[in-house]
């Protein structure tokens, strides 16, 4: 290495200065704009010093050469301020241990790495590189692991030069692992000739971020490919805000906006996908919309098997209602109401049918006994739910095995597709899918198409709740459209009034003001006045950590389940997560941690999974518990119930902390006890089936925390955001064809 300057007592003079050393340790390093704090040691100091510089990737033991200057910090000291900046691999046998050691290759810790660089010595980066079957001859590596090790070292190359290829571009690097494992190792190569495909194949990666470099390659402000992209993401944007298609002016104006070219250039470009069909666009009503295709094509397959399930007959025996529905309640000593006798009427004389209604009405009851009358008359009864949790609890209260839908159709690896269609129908005679508020158009495409024809459909749901995250007002529409049978239910039964949640949720859903419970006696359902969020957050915390679990025995973090309606702000689930969990799950020096994706992940966390995957055989909503974590072999474990799922840290952006959840991820999930931080700053969500659906969520204890004025604004506003689709349309039209 090359002689180094003393640091000197004051800031050094305007000619940049050079260093080199050994980075000993990472203080700091942000992977979306390369920001790092290293600890570096240069032969000229006994002591590291701190370099301060940018790059796209950084790893222990590896050496670098700076040019930049020395500078006091009033906060840090004395720190070198680097403006340009190399690292190279290591040489040394200790900086090659360090290098190794780091975590920079999967398999390999510091055990393996001490182990390494005793048997090879200087070689051991070589032997892996073009030698690999050697590194059997070290104790404790056999064929499995080595061929771990092959395959990271391998991987973390064709990583890096993505790492730098973004860099490069003023890209954040924190995606590389994702798209190295997309793309394989041709990953540049398809960046450099389609740039967009960044935005629809990768997560986290929006349009602004693939333009950006698509504009740096080369790529024409005005191409077509561009504008296509563009039109492309706007709809896909618009699908995730719950719509299913948007108006063609509307879709214009928006890629105007982001573009600003010529929209003569954006008509045309309109034209070449609509030609190709890779959009599609369609009249309905006073509307012309744009469609992906396969959103137009799932509203049509609804569309089409509802109407014929509408004018089919039942696949049941004959059955005496007035008798089955009197032995049921003989056998298991429960009187029907009217409102229920009629619904058990309509479920077994029609081919379809929508249950809905609120809390304590009875939907459940109906179900367990339709399910007790039609198991006498031996019809295959299937059960199922949009989420784990749903489905589990659907099981335990009517005594029956109950699905996700996702599982209930089962995933075909090899396709990403699902096993059961019309071409592979379900096995059952009647079908009942609970929570069916939550089901979005692209899922009940797949399901209804997997229903056969004697098979009887019954979906179950509060209409009143949110409507799905996913796309389309499905329940509703169905409802709306005049075509499908409906029992709605109202009356509130004896054993739930006495629950002050389920009165103040149908309060709420009438737009009153609930009444709430009072803290010198005994009830369920609280609001504590707080103004500020400061003291919001405070209060939420005392709460969870002391007041609920001394009180109601509560699990701090098994039983309490904090629901915002935001994600940003200072009561939305980015900041009262990180809150909640330094006090619930305080970092433990002595136990693994890792960050990554902008959170830090310990042992003990309480997480959400974030997106379906297939592979894993976990889906968007579902929550576990972080069991281990493995620094050496890189990955992550969380128990879903009673299912460990693995992880490698390249996908921990498919988990977020859960201690705090957004209302919408909600939906489907029942906690035994529910805390809702309520301000005026939520202004843009405060609505009355946000506040309602919050509530419904609470099992045993609903907690809102806040300011009166933001309740009464969510209670008044009874406005339901408007989704562009043509579902309504479709189902009205096939009433109207007959």
């Amino acid at each position: 290495m090359t002689q180094n300057p003393k640091i000197p007592n004051k800031e050094g003079s305007l000619f940049l200065e050079s260093i080199s050393g050994t980075i000993e340790g990472i203080v700091f390093h942000n992977e979306e704009n390369g920001f790092s704090v290293l600890k570096v040691k240069i032969q000229s100091q006994r002591d590291p010093v701190i370099v301060v510089c940018q790059l796209p990737y950084v790893n222990i033991g590896e050496s670098i050469t700076a040019e930049g200057k020395w500078v006091k910090d009033k906060n840090y000291g004395t720190q070198f301020r680097a403006e340009n900046v190399k690292t190279y691999p290591p040489t040394t046998k200790e900086g090659i241990e360090k290098y190794l050691a780091s975590g920079l290759i999967k398999g390999i810790g510091p055990v393996y790495a001490r182990k390494l660089i005793d048997h090879f010595g200087e070689k051991v980066i070589d032997i892996i590189e073009n030698q690999s079957a050697r590194l059997e001859e070290v104790e404790g590596i056999g064929q499995k692991r080595r061929k771990i090790i092959k395959a990271a070292w391998e991987a973390q190359k064709a990583v890096r030069s993505i790492m730098i290829f973004l860099y490069s571009h003023g890209i954040g690097t924190s995606r590389a692992v994702r798209i190295y494992k997309t793309y394989g190792d041709n990953a540049i190569e398809l960046i450099r000739e389609n740039p967009y495909r960044l935005a629809i194949d990768i997560p986290g990666i929006g349009f602004k971020t693939a333009d950006q470099i698509a504009l740096k390659v080369g790529i024409p402000r005005d191409s077509h490919l561009r504008v296509r992209a563009c039109l492309n993401f706007i709809l896909m944007e618009a699908i995730e805000d719950g719509h299913c298609a948007l108006p063609e002016q509307l879709l214009k104006e928006k890629t105007a906006e982001y573009l600003n070219i010529d929209p003569a250039i954006i008509d045309s470009a309109l034209s070449q996908s609509l030609a190709e069909q890779n959009l599609v666009k369609e009249k309905i009503r006073d509307q012309t919309l744009i469609y992906l295709p396969s959103i137009r094509h799932a509203e049509e397959i609804i569309a089409e098997k509802i109407a014929k399930l509408v004018s089919g007959k039942p696949p049941y025996p004959p059955i005496d209602v007035k008798r089955a529905i009197e032995w049921y309640s003989k056998k298991f000593g429960k009187e029907l109401g009217d409102e229920q006798k009629l619904a058990v009427e309509k479920a077994l004389t029609n081919k379809i049918l929508i249950i809905t209604g609120g809390p304590g009405v009875g939907k459940t009851t109906i179900v367990h006994s339709l399910i007790q009358i039609l198991k006498v008359k031996n019809v295959k009864v299937s059960l199922c739910a949009p989420t784990g949790r749903a489905a589990k609890r659907l099981s335990e209260v009517t005594g029956f095995e109950a699905k996700t839908i996702h599982r209930l159709l089962e995933i075909n690896p090899a396709t990403n597709g699902f096993v059961h269609n019309e071409s592979n129908p379900l096995d059952c005679n009647l079908l009942i899918v609970d929570e069916s508020s939550m089901v979005d158009i692209p899922l009940m495409s797949h399901l209804i198409r997997a229903v056969p024809l004697n098979c009887a459909l019954i979906l179950v749901g509060d209409v009143d709740q949110l409507p799905s995250v996913g796309p389309g007002t499905l329940l509703r529409d169905l409802i709306n459209s005049g075509i499908v049978p409906v029992a709605k239910l109202t009356k509130i039964y004896r054993q739930s009034t006495t629950s002050q949640i389920i009165v103040g949720a149908h309060q709420i859903n009438n737009g009153e003001i609930p009444q709430f419970g009072d803290k010198s006696k005994d009830s369920d359902f609280y609001f504590i006045k707080r103004e500020t969020p400061e003291s919001i957050i405070k209060t939420i915390t005392e709460l969870i950590s002391k007041r609920v679990p001394e009180k109601f025995g509560f699990h701090p973090l098994k039983d309490i389940q904090v629901l915002c309606p935001m994600n940003r702000g200072s009561l939305g689930i980015i900041e009262l997560n990180r809150v909640i969990q330094d006090i619930l799950n305080p970092l433990d020096f002595n136990e693994p941690a890792i960050e990554k994706f902008g959170w830090q992940f310990r042992l003990r966390d309480k997480v959400m999974q974030m997106e379906n995957n297939y592979e894993k055989d976990v889906f968007n909503g579902d929550i576990g518990f972080v069991e281990k974590i493995d620094l050496v072999d890189q990955q992550l474990i969380v128990r879903f119930d009673q299912r460990l799922v693995e992880y490698d840290f390249s996908e921990l952006d498919e988990l977020s902390p859960a201690y705090a959840i957004t209302i919408h991820k909600s939906q489907g999930s029942e906690f035994p006890a529910v805390i809702i931080p309520l301000a005026t700053q939520q202004y843009m969500l405060l609505q009355r089936n946000l506040i309602y659906t919050a509530v419904t969520r609470g099992k045993k204890l609903v907690v809102i925390v806040g300011q009166p004025k933001a309740l009464s604004i969510a209670i008044k506003n009874n406005r339901i955001n408007q989704r562009f689709s043509g579902l309504l349309y479709r189902l009205q039209l096939k009433l109207k064809n007959g």
